[in-house]
């Protein structure tokens, strides 16, 4: 049976030494929650870090570990304290978390620490692939696997992966900075299917792929390896069900019920009509403004004093990374806060800050969630915070209000929240005190319209959505028209060429016969080349066409023994048992007026160059930066679209070049120049580049025409890669 498997940093298990030997209890967070279709009721396999290094453990104790995580349908990654120090709390928790967040003052970037994550992930790319039978898919996850898609990739072509980041994708400015900014895209590009939160993070990552990668973009589909990769937003929900059902179940509880925590709140709701508690849970991280929401509490209610005695702010901060400088750091800044704003203005019955650092348990958390009147989610960049999403779901008498701030992935799906900059103090303490004083009414719509949305897309539903979308992204009939080149198209293009009195065969070069090339002397055959076009040659019922761009020069050098039907310069010059002919006699005194005009945008566009060719002018800007070379090409089609309008001549996009030329010279143009000479009853025709697809087209509806690559295209057929061109060129040669 095929099955998922899911990677992650860590398993979805507790994992512990125990007098027994070894102790597994399933985690109960929200990706494992939201992964059990996938996992648990699917026969799926979650791959990950246990949670104990190789340091702690013998080899006895190891194979328990294998055997009770197996129990789970779990296979551990084998980490030692150096992984978990440098690629953990290293790579993943000093360079990649800061940058992403945009901590750019806290970034670290150590070659160690570099070295390390790429091994850990070598690492968990071994276990996975061990794992791969035909027909399975893999769906990593998290910033700290960004290279494993590729790794995987490389070894198992064929399988489909996913991968999704919990976390923001910074702008193209911030991720700019990062020394190794190419390894992490192409290691990410591995994938069939990237997810993010929102569409902020995809179009961040769309924009660094296009300019740093200088991978083709066409709305949420990346090019990339001959491979179409899409790019979607899927904002993860959370089990609503199971916060609703505790909330529920909370607020049926008698007195001697109720937690130590619940007494506790009652008593400050009870001590007034006016009472009001404002909630604020995170892990204790300098992404979530923890020092910020303090001191805009502060100003609060040195704003509004009338609150003082009123009002308590119920601060829970879960431990996170204490091994990390900056969280320590954060640690003392917060406590020295907590305990000044406390000081300055705590009464006899009354502190301001209800402060806890640890970590609560479930029924806990219902209480303060169920208690509080305003839940205040401040973070300064949040890749999604479903706390807020969490506070929603338990307020089952649909009142309350959810302030949040707008640096949350969440806001762009909680509209109806009031939602704050995080680093304006004046409009925390202003849209705090309009929550406080919200009418009933008001709090019930709002948070009817919140409910609605937090249920309708829960944690469930998002992974069931991912990983239709994963299947789905293996549909490449929905981007390229063409059929893939299949075993039985092959058979059927080989068959017509053993009934066939005659068949010619044209075939592109650059990118069909070679890898792409820019410059000639690496364009040059290799000899395994020359090998497989002189078996194809020793059919007498094929004759072989090789058309190209370069020119016939070149073509000369590379092909003087051989008798092969050339076609060179796009088309305008022909060569038949080794005589060149000018297909075409083309003026080019038009260049005079052309090449100033492209000039000037060579000036204006720094990356790119014009290439003079004998017939044609190519403006090419892959170098450039990507969008101004796209805003380029909108200002040069206008301005040559005037220069060549009653002329021969006209304006073709390609691949990151815009080229110039007359309408008389193409590669169809020439294919139909050569099957005037002579009748051919069977025709086949192999290209990958936009000059191919006038050949494609011009050609008799009956010929086998095969594209190079996963574009649109007028062929009938696809092949991906170069070697799979010499692979029929093979078979074609055992006929």
């Amino acid at each position: 049976m095929n099955k998922t498997i899911i990677v992650s940093n860590r398993l979805p298990l507790q994992v512990k030494r125990s007098d027994n030997g070894i102790d597994v209890t399933p985690s109960v967070g929200g990706l494992a929650t939201g992964m059990k279709s996938v996992h648990k009721d699917s026969n799926g396999v979650w791959v990950g870090w246990t949670g104990l290094t190789d340091d702690e453990i013998d080899e006895d104790l190891r194979s328990k570990v294998d055997i009770a995580v197996k129990k789970e349908q779990c296979v551990g990654v084998n980490l030692t304290k150096d992984d978990i120090q440098n690629y953990y709390y290293g790579f993943s928790n000093r360079t990649l978390w800061p940058l992403f967040h945009y901590f750019l003052e806290y970034t670290e970037f150590e070659k160690e620490a570099w070295e390390s994550y790429k091994r850990v992930n070598e690492k968990f790319a071994k276990v996975v692939i061990d794992q791969i039978e035909d027909g399975d898919k893999v769906w990593v996850h998290d910033y700290q696997l960004l290279l494993l898609p590729q790794m995987i990739k490389a070894a198992k072509p064929e399988v489909p992966i996913g991968f999704f980041l919990h976390i923001p994708f910074p702008s193209y400015e911030i991720f700019r900075t990062f020394p190794k900014r190419k390894e992490i895209l192409e290691g990410m590009l591995g994938s069939d299917l990237l997810g993010f939160h929102t569409y902020d993070y995809e179009r961040h990552f769309l924009s660094s792929v296009k300019r740093i990668a200088n991978k083709e973009v066409k709305f949420n589909k990346i090019t990339h390896d001959n491979r179409v990769i899409k790019v979607d937003s899927f904002p993860m929900g959370i089990d609503y069900k199971k916060f609703e059902n505790a909330a529920k179940d909370n607020l049926k509880q008698s007195n001697r019920q109720k937690s130590e925590v619940q007494r506790r709140l009652d008593e400050h709701l009870n001590e007034s009509k006016s009472a009001k508690m404002v909630l604020s849970i995170d892990r204790l991280d300098y992404t979530k403004g923890i020092p910020n929401r303090i001191r805009a509490f502060e100003y609060f209610l040195n704003k509004y004093p009338e609150y003082k005695e009123k009002i308590r702010l119920i601060m829970l901060a879960v431990p996170s990374r204490s091994q990390v400088p900056q969280y320590q750091k954060l640690k003392r800044e917060t406590d020295e806060l907590v305990g000044r704003i406390n000081g300055q203005f705590s009464t006899v019955s009354w502190t301001p800050i209800w402060y806890f650092f640890r970590t609560m348990p479930f029924e806990n958390l219902i209480d303060l969630y169920t208690s509080s009147d305003v839940a205040l989610i401040t973070p300064v960049r949040d890749g999604m915070n479903l706390v807020a999403k969490e506070y929603v779901a338990t307020r089952t008498q649909q009142d309350g209000v959810l302030v949040l701030s707008e640096m949350t992935g969440a806001s762009k799906e909680l509209g109806e929240a009031l939602q704050i900059n995080p680093f304006n103090f004046e409009e925390i303490a202003d849209t705090l005190k309009r929550a406080l004083e919200m009418p009933l009414a008001e709090q019930k719509s709002r948070m009817v319209s919140l409910q609605k949305r937090v249920s309708r897309y829960s944690v469930e539903r998002w992974a069931e959505e991912f990983m239709t979308a994963l299947d789905s992204s293996q549909n490449v009939s929905q981007y390229v028209e063409a059929e893939r080149l299949n075993e039985n198209h092959q058979d059927n293009i080989l068959r017509s060429v053993e009934d066939s009195k005659s068949t010619i065969i044209f075939l592109g070069y650059n990118g069909t016969l070679v890898d792409y090339k820019d410059n000639v002397e690496d364009k040059k055959p290799d000899e395994a080349l020359y090998e497989i076009l002189s078996n194809v040659s020793q059919n007498p019922k094929l004759e072989i066409c090789i058309t190209s761009c370069s020119k016939n020069e070149d073509f000369q050098k590379w092909f003087a023994d051989t008798d092969y039907r050339l076609i060179s310069d796009h088309g305008a010059f022909y060569r038949k048992h080794n005589i060149w002919t000018e297909l075409e006699a083309l003026k080019t005194d038009w260049m005079e007026d052309v090449i100033p005009v492209l000039e000037t945008f060579v000036d204006r566009t720094p990356g790119s160059y014009l290439d003079v060719n004998r017939f044609s002018l190519a403006w090419h800007y892959g170098a450039a930066d990507i969008e101004m070379g796209e805003k380029r090409v909108t200002e040069i089609n206008t301005v040559l679209t005037s220069l060549t309008s009653n002329t021969d001549l006209s304006v073709f996009h390609g691949k990151e070049v815009v080229e110039v030329k007359s309408t008389k010279v193409s590669k169809g143009y020439a294919a139909l120049q050569v099957l005037k000479e002579k009748t051919f009853d069977n025709i086949i025709a192999i290209g990958d580049d936009w000059t191919d697809e006038y050949m494609f087209e011009d050609l008799p509806d009956e010929a086998h025409t095969i594209k190079v690559g996963i574009r649109k295209t007028n062929a009938k057929y696809y092949v991906k890669h170069v070697e799979e061109v010499r692979s029929f060129l093979k078979a074609l040669a055992k006929q």
